[in-house]
């Protein structure tokens, strides 16, 4: 491959990267190199917004280059204060392993696990002697630590910063050092961490790394950051149903987001899909159902995005309900007069998880029994066996009365 298809691919979906004329010097000496990603153990469940950089790593894995996976079960005891208002409460070494352990098996959904070189960095950090934290520590200011912009705030409004959380960047960087790596790899909310292995790098006499950060994905919803705890997100362990139909809930003004953050098009795929989008020449609907494909072959199989489809369009298209829906049994005992609370029914039928979650459906008009819309006011319903209770557009239950 020639440079320049090189250097395009590798800069492809980059919100920043320091700097840019360094990596060209590291391409140009034609060596594999060192990529480096970090992972702070404290939340293991892997949704498509986690998959950005992972996406990315794998296609310079394929190009030659050596992927370095560090996971943090030492820095992740004290937890990454990057936006934190106050101090994170430290994990323990059980919950960081066992957090570690299962990211290892998801990585690798993306990864190819025989190209790819996993740390852990207390391998490195555990050993430091208390003479080598007092020269890492003496490699940063205060004054430098409070650029961040989290910790900058915390000291303005008088929230407290304890001080080993200074040594969560001093660590990651330190990881930089001992691995001697190349570039490293972030969202853009770790510029400040990366940045500090740079400057460790340098103190240690080394060729200082390629900070590479990479955007955010928004969620479903079009306005935040894809998180489960907003319920804005695809995971990639959803079933093939769920992630096709998700798909094709994201926003139109987001479809250039997602194809090139969580799909492997080339970046002239991508362009073309830009272009037919910017000429209105192609309805948004068909280049959601081409990413709700290639998210599914990615993540499933081919086959499996194919039936998705077909049962997308059996279902939303010709308003035909799903060949299968899960069967819930319920007690007639429980039931008053053979009536129910909605709201109960709905969690007794699993489509939502929580009381509050089923009165924003219903308040929304999301909640349908045999394809009739239920009142937003409606608090009882009264229950015949085989109906069929719909949250939203893809949650289903068919009710067995015992």
């Amino acid at each position: 491959m020639d440079f320049k298809r090189h250097y395009e691919l590798f800069i492809h979906g980059a919100t920043e990267i320091i700097s840019e004329d360094e990596l060209k010097k590291k391409l140009k000496k034609d060596r594999p190199l060192k990529l480096k990603l970090g992972l702070d153990p404290s939340a293991p469940d892997i949704h498509l917004g986690h998959t950005v950089v992972l996406r990315k790593l794998k296609l310079l894995q394929d190009l030659g280059h050596e992927v370095i996976i560090i996971i943090g079960d030492f820095t992740g005891r004290i937890g990454d204060p990057t936006g934190r208002s106050e101090t994170r409460k430290a994990l323990t070494e059980e919950e960081v392993m066992k957090n570690a352990n299962t990211y290892k098996e998801q990585i690798f959904k993306i990864l190819d696990k025989e190209k790819t070189r996993l740390c852990f960095n207390s391998e490195w950090l555990a050993p430091l002697k208390f003479e080598d934290v007092i020269k890492l520590s003496s490699s940063c200011t205060v004054a430098r630590m409070l650029e961040r912009d989290d910790f900058a705030k915390r000291y303005k409004n008088n929230y407290s910063i304890s001080v080993h959380e200074f040594f969560y960047p001093l660590m990651q960087g330190y990881d930089s050092v001992h691995l001697e790596a190349d570039v490293e790899f972030g969202a853009t909310e770790q510029k400040f961490n990366l940045l500090m292995g740079r400057d460790l790098q340098r103190e240690y006499g080394q060729e200082q790394q390629i900070a590479y950060m990479m955007p955010i994905l928004i969620g479903l919803d079009g306005r935040q950051k894809m998180s489960k705890s907003l319920g804005n997100y695809i995971g990639i362990y959803e079933s093939p149903r769920d992630m096709y139909g998700k798909a094709m809930s994201i926003p139109d003004d987001l479809l250039m987001h997602y194809f090139t953050l969580v799909t492997d098009l080339f970046p002239e795929e991508i362009e073309e899909i830009r272009i037919q989008l910017e000429e209105k020449n192609v309805n948004p609907r068909d280049l959601k159902m081409r990413l709700g494909r290639e998210l599914v072959t990615l993540y499933h199989s081919e086959e499996d995005a194919l039936k998705a489809e077909e049962g997308f369009q059996k279902v939303f298209q010709q308003k035909d309900l799903p060949d299968e829906i899960p069967e819930v049994e319920l007690n007639s005992d429980d039931m008053d007069n053979g009536s129910m609370n909605i709201i109960n029914l709905l969690k007794s039928c699993e489509l939502v998880p929580s009381n509050s979650e089923g009165k924003r459906m219903l308040k929304q008009g999301a909640v349908k029994i045999d394809q009739e819309k239920v009142p937003k006011d409606k608090t009882e319903v009264t229950l015949t066996d085989g109906m069929i209770v719909q949250v939203g557009k893809r949650k289903y239950a068919r009710v067995k009365i015992k």
